[in-house]
């Protein structure tokens, strides 16, 4: 209510301050019909005025705004694949019984264009991951999801997050991995359903964080060729990934 009186105020000092100056001109050359010409001419603007400060400008500085929320959010998305995503997609990996067919088409390299890393996401965003409790460490993960669990829910209070909602999702199907496991005294010795029940949270995890790591991984291929080297040489799903350069 208060910001809505100053503008109400504003506008009518300006339209004061307006008949103000043209009662001047009035006074000083006593010319209506000048006065007039420029102010049917002002007027007769306005629609043009309007168009180019409130459309194309505010549309120019939306979509400035618009890149810097997205370098904000991508530097959030590179903290997590840093602290937790690419270690997590490793550790995921170990209890997909088909493992091998999904590593054959996420062994990126440099000659990878746009269209390749989209045709990867549209392929593993459908794909059906055999998720197996009982081939990997559950034990394992649910000690390394439990230690950064803090890290996560402060990724969630980010407020950038609102205008990125597939990664937002992702957080959420990770967070929910972690309490679920937490909640496990024994990991290790699930019943047939809870096995079933933990799989189903593990491949939901797993197939948002591929789709994200191959939108990061492009992120940084166009912007970043630098830190897309490193990644290159680190990629969890490449067993012959080196960090040292050879």
């Amino acid at each position: 209510m208060k910001k809505l009186n100053w503008r109400v105020k504003l506008g009518v000092a300006l339209v004061l301050l307006s008949v103000v100056l043209y009662t001047i001109h009035w006074l000083f050359f006593r010319d209506l019909h000048h006065i007039l010409i420029y102010l049917v001419g002002d007027i007769a603007f306005l629609p043009l005025d309007v168009l180019i400060v409130t459309l194309i400008l505010h549309a120019v500085l939306n979509a400035h705004e618009k890149r810097s929320l997205l370098q904000k959010m991508n530097m959030v998305i590179g903290a997590f694949f840093s602290e937790v995503g690419t270690k997590l997609l490793k550790d995921l990996s170990a209890f997909d019984a088909e493992s091998g067919r999904v590593v054959c088409g996420l062994v990126i390299t440099p000659e990878w264009s746009n269209d390749d890393f989209r045709k990867a996401r549209a392929q593993f965003r459908s794909y059906d991951f055999k998720m197996d409790c009982g081939r990997g460490d559950l034990e394992a993960l649910k000690a390394f999801l439990t230690r950064e669990r803090t890290f996560l829910l402060g990724l969630l209070q980010n407020p950038n997050l609102l205008e990125h909602g597939t990664f937002t999702d992702l957080l959420w199907a990770v967070t929910h991995l972690a309490e679920e496991l937490s909640c496990r005294h024994d990991a290790a010795h699930l019943a047939e359903t809870d096995a079933a029940h933990i799989a189903g949270d593990m491949r939901r995890a797993y197939g948002l964080l591929i789709a994200e790591w191959l939108d990061y991984m492009r992120h940084l291929k166009g912007s970043y060729p630098y830190l897309f080297s490193l990644a290159l040489r680190t990629n969890p799903f490449d067993a012959n990934a080196c960090a040292e350069v050879g």
